[in-house]
């Protein structure tokens, strides 16, 4: 039984969505237009301002494909309403982040300054130098980039400099010196 595709998600009043032949869903906002493809043996009903998912059967793979269907519904309806936020630190002496028109310029440490251009739809924001936001509808997408962008310098766990997610919590280990 799955928990999570059994509960129905809330539409709110200013979010309309629209499912046609093939769950071909298309959810519009005041943030914008999200359209995704879902899988077609999970029956989308929706009554008002509430869906929920249905399942043909308790085979392994409905059950499976079930949760996951409605979790990627919410997160259209929760993006086109709300939008989704990532924020990263940076810790490191020198390591400073700024944005360059819409081009984020990061230097952590190498001999040349990175670059990352967010892609249409996606916003990034540097409130102070040792700090970015990074802000859009999909939430795939902000979690991508929030991801790349921490490749760049992961946190190391000696001194535990480098990029980091905010609220991260980074073990740290003993140098050989310490007994």
């Amino acid at each position: 039984m799955s928990r999570i595709g059994n509960r129905p998600i809330e539409v709110p009043e200013n979010v309309t969505v629209t499912v046609s032949e093939d769950n071909f869903v298309t959810v519009k906002g005041p943030k914008g237009e999200l359209t995704n493809t879902l899988n077609s043996d999970i029956k989308i009903v929706q009554e008002g301002n509430v869906i929920t998912l249905e399942r043909p059967s308790d085979s392994k793979e409905h059950r499976s494909i079930h949760g996951t269907t409605r979790s990627l519904l919410d997160n259209m309806v929760t993006g086109v309403s709300k939008g989704f936020e990532r924020s990263l630190e940076l810790i490191g002496v020198g390591y400073r982040a700024q944005l360059q028109g819409k081009k984020l310029v990061l230097n952590v440490g190498y001999s040349h300054p990175v670059e990352f251009t967010p892609e249409e739809g996606i916003e990034v924001e540097v409130p102070a130098n040792t700090k970015i936001i990074v802000r859009g509808i999909n939430k795939e997408r902000v979690g991508a980039l929030a991801s790349n962008i921490r490749q760049v310098r992961p946190p190391e766990p000696y001194k535990g400099k480098g990029i980091r997610y905010e609220g991260e919590h980074v073990r740290r280990k003993e140098g050989k010196t310490g007994k």
